[in-house]
């Protein structure tokens, strides 16, 4: 049986926990997203960023094969990969309307048209701000889901919904609110798609804070490809045609 004392003692208790759930109310949606756009730099430093140019090296087989790494953004929407090993470079790149390719290490060293579907993963990451910002002018529904644990971390959780159906859950830092993961669910060549990639090591280029670790690959995959940012150059000078499909000779 309780005592008295214990009674009272767990009646305190409850109270406290009460007083500190008052002082921390729930956010909301519009809160959140406002939180991660002034944790990114706000929304000057963002429009302000119109390129850049990311080098670093891409980690594969549990980090057993290093590539040289360069990747090239420039707003609307454009972005060019390239991975390098043993003199050979494969790239991946859209320009806003259409993706292509050249696979070297598969043996195809001339530029392929990419589908409509494989290209979905190049337009998600052409996005420099990402896809909370602005979602309502992206045609985007977003939806806020409470908290999830990510590693230890209770992390606020919201659905997006692009207008093209595809779906991707991105995860906020509880004191950062910036992503520390997202999970792409899309449809490719009548298959879906599930693929999780952990964000971090942020560091601030001009004004704007940018992962400089990125980890993906599908989920609950023990061995996912790993990029290193080593160097991050805001508002190069790009020339257009490096993301368009190349004109044959």
């Amino acid at each position: 049986m309780y005592s008295r004392l214990t009674i009272v003692f767990i009646a305190c208790a409850l109270t406290a926990s009460a007083v500190c759930a008052q002082t921390k109310p729930q956010l909301t949606l519009d809160e959140l997203v406002a939180k991660n756009v002034a944790a990114k730099g706000g929304t000057d430093a963002l429009r302000a960023l119109q390129s850049v140019r990311l080098t670093g090296k891409l980690l594969v087989n549990e980090g057993q094969i290093q590539l040289a790494y360069v990747e090239t953004k420039k707003r609307p929407g454009a972005i060019r990969d390239e991975v390098t090993l043993q003199g050979m470079t494969a790239i991946q790149a859209y320009d806003g309307a259409q993706g292509w390719k050249v696979s070297p290490f598969q043996g195809r060293k001339d530029p392929e048209k990419m589908s409509a579907d494989d290209t979905k993963s190049l337009m998600e990451d052409a996005d420099i701000d990402g896809p909370l910002v602005d979602w309502k002018a992206k045609g985007s529904t977003v939806e806020y889901l409470g908290t999830e644990d990510v590693d230890g971390t209770p992390a606020h959780k919201l659905k997006v919904v692009r207008k093209n159906g595809d779906v991707t859950f991105v995860y906020l830092d509880p004191d950062a609110f910036l992503e520390i993961r997202k999970i792409s669910q899309r449809v490719e060549q009548g298959a879906q798609v599930e693929v999780e990639t952990d964000v971090g090591d942020y560091e601030k280029v001009a004004g704007v804070y940018l992962p400089f670790s990125i980890e993906s690959g599908r989920k609950n995959d023990p061995d996912k490809q790993k990029i290193v940012i080593d160097k991050a150059e805001p508002n190069v000078s790009v020339d257009d045609a490096i993301f368009k499909f190349p004109a044959s000779k």
